[in-house]
């Protein structure tokens, strides 16, 4: 397969500016050459440089109007520059707020005056095949009707926030019904937190040490880790991150003896993400195991190419007439995926699919 992949863009913030560049900056990456960030130089003959972004939809002021190689670089966006994408010929449109912006946001985004615009219509004059959705923690309502709005216009959906819909056994079935390619929820970065600590409980397993308590607090300052201190938007954010992790369990942990989550908001970290966990463990002759580790990473970097595999992932589907959630690439690059795998065996999943559909 070859050729371009249209990709729509919801939420034009600090993950889309990172796609964006990361776009612009491999674009002259040839066949298997190797591209730092991208666990797959190639899917199913697809390149970084197939992707192009075809619409894009945000509700701030500074983006609405703007073309996206510009309002990529909109307050209050704040991650790292590293590269300098050309204009696209894209311009940002207002989508409607519903509950995308919560009280801390208000703050830091002053809304655009624009009527929103009919997202599904936009769609469809765009082509756009691939619908990725990058809004704030906590956007449930919003969440879904950009899913209705993909239903709608005929386009697979990419679900990067902890909003239930891959993993909700209704919204797999709408997509399935439709034949639409539907990949999410909640996308894991290349080295974050959340594999890392997967990883360490499945070594804990595997070398016989019995796991008894862990934590891992995050923080860091951009405008999502601002979001998440209102506390009501982030019990789906602990429930993926929490699931993500003890699912790789043989035994379940007491729920009093995990605690996973965002802890608080740093600004002038930018974008950059700092991770602290801890493993409290049990080894031979009842004797104690205890871990801890500090992971600093640039957050958004560090998951955009990873959303360049589901784009990848979802547009091969849409060659095949593959409908519904994607088993393996859900598994591989999402943190609640509809089924858990261990991480050695969704790449062994991701990898049958980008080979024969399976």
């Amino acid at each position: 397969m070859s050729g371009e992949i249209r990709v729509g863009i919801v939420g034009v913030g600090n993950c889309a500016s990172s796609l964006v560049q990361g776009v612009s900056h491999y674009r002259r990456a040839r066949g298997n050459e190797p591209v730092p960030g991208l666990m797959h130089p190639e899917v199913g003959g697809y390149r970084i440089a197939d992707i192009r972004v075809a619409s894009a939809f945000d509700i701030g002021v500074g983006k609405v109007g703007r073309d996206v190689a510009e309002a990529i670089g909109a307050p209050p966006n704040n991650t790292h520059r590293f590269a300098d994408p050309p204009a696209t010929g894209v311009i940002v449109k207002r989508g409607p707020t519903l509950d995308g912006l919560g009280h801390f946001l208000r703050d830091a985004i002053q809304e655009s005056a624009a009527p929103p615009v009919d997202v599904a219509a936009e769609l469809a004059a765009s082509r756009t095949e691939v619908l990725v959705s990058y809004l704030p923690v906590g956007s449930q309502k919003a969440t879904e009707f950009y899913a209705e709005q993909a239903l709608a216009a005929g386009c697979a959906f990419v679900n990067c926030i902890p909003v239930f819909i891959a993993s909700d056994p209704a919204w797999r079935r709408r997509f399935e019904a439709r034949g639409l390619p539907l990949i999410g929820d909640d996308v894991k970065s290349q080295v974050g937190a959340t594999i890392v600590h997967r990883v360490l409980t499945n070594l804990f397993g595997e070398r016989g040490v019995r796991l008894d308590r862990t934590y891992q607090l995050n923080f860091g300052g951009n405008a999502d880790f601002l979001n998440m201190l209102e506390r009501d938007r982030l019990d789906s954010k602990k429930v993926s991150k929490t699931r993500a992790v003890t699912s790789q369990l043989a035994v379940p942990l007491d729920a009093d003896a995990v605690h996973i989550g965002p802890a608080d908001h740093v600004p002038w970290l930018t974008d950059r993400k700092i991770a602290h966990i801890r493993m409290e463990g049990t080894g031979f002759g009842g004797l104690p195991l205890t871990l801890e580790l500090k992971l600093e990473v640039w957050d958004s970097p560090n998951s955009a190419g990873v959303v360049v595999d589901a784009i990848r992932c979802a547009k091969l589907a849409l060659d095949r007439g593959v409908g519904g959630a994607l088993s393996g690439p859900c598994g591989y690059l999402m943190k609640s995926p509809p089924t858990q795998f261990t991480d050695d065996e969704a790449r062994r999943r991701i990898d049958r699919f980008v080979a024969s559909g399976e």
